[in-house]
Parts: C-alpha cells; structure tokens; sequence
C-alpha cells in the first residue's frame, strides 16, 4: 500500500510515534474512496450500548445483526468502522481484512443513575485490539466530568500499552458532567478545549462534536471577544477547533449526532471540509436509514469531501 502525499505530510506530524502506529493511521487513511485525500468517514456503532438496542436498532432493524454494519461500510467505501468488542468479534472473521477496525475499549449506558456521575467502564484491551486485527482502539474521555481524571489516567496507560504494540488511539472528547451545562457541551470553548486536552494526551485520531457559537467559561469568553476570535459560522469553528488540535497536526474528525435531515448531515460536511476538518464520524445519520439511502448519502459525503458537491 502506497501512502499518497497528502497522507505522508499527515503522517509527517506524529514526530514520537512508532512505525506500527504510523502504518495503521496510513492503513486507515488510505482506505475506501476517500484514501488518500487526507479525510475519512468513520462508522461509529456503539449507541447499542449507549442508548439500548431500540432505541439504536429499530429504526432499521438490519442493524441489529453486527454483520450488516461491517458491509455497510465496506460497501459505502469508508476508512474504518468502530464498534465495542462483541460487534467487532461477531464478524471479525467473515470481514478479516476487508475494513480497518477500532475497537471501543470503555462504554457507558444510559441504565445509570443520575447520582453516578459521568463515567465510562473498561470493556474491552488493546490485546483484544490485537486478536482481532484493529488498526486502532477507541476511548471516551468526559472533559468537565468528576471522573475526568480517571479517565485520562486510564487512556494515558492504555495509549502506552497500544502505541508499544503498534495500535494507533482514537479518542472521543465529549464534554459533559458536572461542570459543564448542556449549552456549554457544544460551546465552542469548551469543545475547543477538549480537542486540546485529547491532543495534550495523546491522541492519534480525535473525535470531537461540532459546537455552536456559545461560549460557556467567562475567563474564556474575555479572550475571544478581545483577541476577535472568529466563531460566527460552522466552518470558523472547525477551523477553531483545529488550531486547537496542535494548528491542524493532529487528525480530527466531528460526530453526527442524532438522526436528522440529510441537508443537514450535508452541511455539516462542507463547514468540516471549508474549516479544514479531517472528515465526519457519522453513525445513527447512517445505519438508522435503510441501506440504500445510507449509502448514497455516504456517496454524497464523499463528493463533499473530494470538492465535488
């Protein structure tokens, strides 16, 4: 497999990473229709152990089986597919090969009580990652939780353990808990500051939601108003978002969301490309549409990213 210039100027920018993790992000980056154009579209399934499988599944009942998952992506021509460890072991063997995996190594569900706090549990290892032949694991951190630096001890380790044998990390940054407000989830601050902080721990790939215009942290809001940071529109923010990402050095691709209208999901994808986003990580706006109409708004999100639409 060859690495396109786009791609080795990306890999150019993981100066202390090993050669096992710089061939996996490759792996990963030079996979699918947008291979080597330096974006990616990820399919994320692990809302089945977020939200329950009804609340995930039923609105396309083919996503119940995990093998329909791994051929949606194949077949739509993505870079990877993510899902928690018994996803990923129910078809590792049928689709050995065929699609770049990411293993989510911790998950939360929504069974927890309010008093719990913010927190995700360890489910699965970067052993497992290894069994199953994954480019990549993938965590969750919850900057402005209680439990935040729990979390960041636990990918911190883990980071370690992976980049030694040779497995790249991605990790979702979400805001959220005690500390945060519900605006403030999506403040562009605070999800600025959350791409800094996965960056700041490692991060090989970071995964981040786009945010609105709000600002939540006052100390914050002084600097943006005197230095006239731009945050007006979608794409301003990206770029934000970016430059907080090590100015653009690391990989950093923004969810879907909830399910909602495909101009939406398009517009999404444009202010990510105009903002110099890596790409979408984009799962219930995909697998809760039926197979044909996933896949041709993941051909739709394609062109967005090649310039074509």
């Amino acid at each position: 497999m060859r690495a396109s210039r786009a791609v080795q100027k990306i890999l150019a920018n993981y100066e202390g990473e090993t050669p096992g993790v710089k061939a996996n992000l490759c792996r990963m980056l030079m996979e699918g229709k947008l291979g080597g154009t330096g974006k990616m579209i990820i399919l994320p399934v692990d809302q089945g152990f977020e939200h329950g499988p009804a609340r995930t599944f039923a609105p396309n009942p083919a996503g119940y089986d995990p093998h329909y998952h791994y051929q949606l992506a194949i077949d739509a021509g993505l870079s990877a597919y993510a899902a928690p460890l018994g996803m990923l072991e129910a078809g590792a063997d049928t689709f050995a090969g065929q699609i770049p995996t990411i293993l989510k190594a911790n998950s939360a569900n929504s069974l927890m009580s309010d008093t719990a706090g913010k927190n995700q549990a360890v489910t699965a290892s970067v052993d497992d990652a290894l069994r199953l032949g994954c480019a990549a694991i993938g965590f969750t951190i919850y900057p402005g939780s209680d439990s935040q630096l729990d979390m960041y001890e636990e990918i911190v380790e883990m980071r370690k353990e992976a980049a030694a044998k040779g497995v790249a990390t991605v990790i979702w940054s979400y805001p959220r808990g005690e500390a945060i407000t519900k605006d403030g989830e999506t403040a562009i601050d605070v999800a600025a500051y959350a791409a800094q902080i996965a960056a700041l721990i490692g991060a090989h790939v970071i995964k981040i939601k786009l945010s609105t215009d709000h600002l939540m942290l006052p100390e914050a809001k002084k600097v943006y108003e005197e230095q006239k940071i731009d945050v007006a529109s979608q794409a301003a923010r990206v770029k934000h978002c970016m430059d907080a990402a090590f100015a653009g050095r690391r990989v950093v691709v923004f969810s879907g969301g909830a399910k909602k209208g495909e101009d939406s999901v398009y517009d999404d994808a444009r202010a990510i490309r105009d903002g110099g986003g890596n790409g979408s990580i984009i799962g219930r706006n995909s697998f809760q549409r039926s197979r044909e109409d996933a896949l041709a708004m993941l051909g739709k999100l394609v062109d967005i990213y090649k310039g074509r639409a």
